[in-house]
């Protein structure tokens, strides 16, 4: 920190060591500003990564009872044109995709979903996560997060232990308010959560979820949180009214799902900002599809599109192929 620092450099100072130590809390006087609501929560712009090698992964399918081997034939090429017309779409709707493309050697099947192994953050600050299944770890691209200009990273991967988190798969950030919901499961360890909340200065919110007797492998799969409203099933959660309760003393309107909605991705959404700074939901044809026109009315503006080879083979949704850039 420079001598007789200003009150922004001081800010900027404790904001960045928190990040990478927070060894210690930062003043009293800087505190509020560290963890003062965010004024644009929304992304503008996206990161996405065009698959060479898509196809069912059968490393992930143990967790993930949302795949289905249905052995679609030419499924790479499918999904290279499901991915297309999405970014095609988000960027007719004046939402910015920087594209990314995947190479075919060493295949990686899970590719097309980066959100699971990177989260971007305001200042030029990134985070790299440990993945559960072997092959999905060799999606890690460290130079893309730094052309991107993301230059101050903390690689939880040196820490794991044999324990996962898998990005914005299992953390559900509502940034506004600072607060990181994490539904509990073999790939969303609990002190991984509280580890990447005490560097971001956000309160974890960890609870259970169940379908169908099986863990929910991923929080992105029953809720998304926006700037005003909350998408959710609460029915699966262990303890839906402390869910309920949390998003309701953070001002959001609550849609809530059936598990039969979430089975079609409902809750597997994200919201982002336009060119013109009105706010877009991202979602799938199947998604949409399956909520209400009430549910619809609460959305507001909508980018569609068709991610059912992704979707079928991937377990995975619109929400899934989107990693937000600040």
């Amino acid at each position: 920190m420079p001598a007789k620092a200003t009150l922004d450099q001081r800010i900027a100072w404790h904001r960045e060591h928190r990040f990478h130590c927070a060894c210690r809390p930062a003043p009293p006087a800087i505190q509020p500003y560290l963890t003062a609501p965010n004024p644009t929560p929304l992304p503008g712009r996206v990161l996405m990564v065009r698959p060479a090698a898509f196809g069912y992964n059968p490393e992930t399918a143990a967790s993930n009872a949302f795949q289905q081997n249905t052995h679609h034939s030419d499924a790479g090429g499918k999904a290279r044109a499901e991915f297309d017309r999405f970014v095609e779409a988000l960027r007719e709707a004046n939402v910015q995709v920087e594209v990314a493309e995947d190479e075919r050697v060493p295949a990686k099947p899970d590719a097309v979903f980066p959100n699971n192994w990177v989260t971007f953050h305001e200042g030029g600050a990134a985070i790299l996560y440990p993945m559960a299944a072997p092959v999905r770890r060799l999606e890690v691209r460290e130079d893309w997060v730094r052309q991107l200009g993301y230059n101050q990273l903390l690689d939880l991967r040196t820490q794991a232990r044999g324990r996962f988190l898998e990005g914005t798969g299992s953390l559900v950030f509502d940034r506004a308010n600072r607060l990181a919901f994490a539904c509990e499961s073999p790939r969303t360890d609990r002190k991984l959560v509280a580890e990447v909340c005490r560097h971001l200065g956000y309160e974890p919110v960890v609870f259970r979820a169940t379908l169908q007797g099986t863990p929910i492998y991923h929080t992105n799969v029953l809720m998304s949180i926006g700037q005003d409203v909350a998408v959710v099933c609460l029915e699966v959660c262990d303890e839906p009214q402390f869910v309920r309760s949390r998003l309701e003393q953070a001002s959001k309107q609550i849609i809530e799902v059936t598990p039969t909605q979430l089975e079609a991705f409902a809750c597997n959404l994200l919201q982002l900002r336009a060119a013109d700074g009105q706010a877009v939901w991202a979602l799938s044809i199947r998604a949409y599809g399956a909520l209400t026109e009430e549910q619809r009315d609460g959305l507001g503006r909508v980018v569609v599109a068709d991610l059912d080879t992704i979707e079928t083979l991937g377990g995975g949704s619109a929400r899934c192929m989107l990693a937000e850039l600040f």
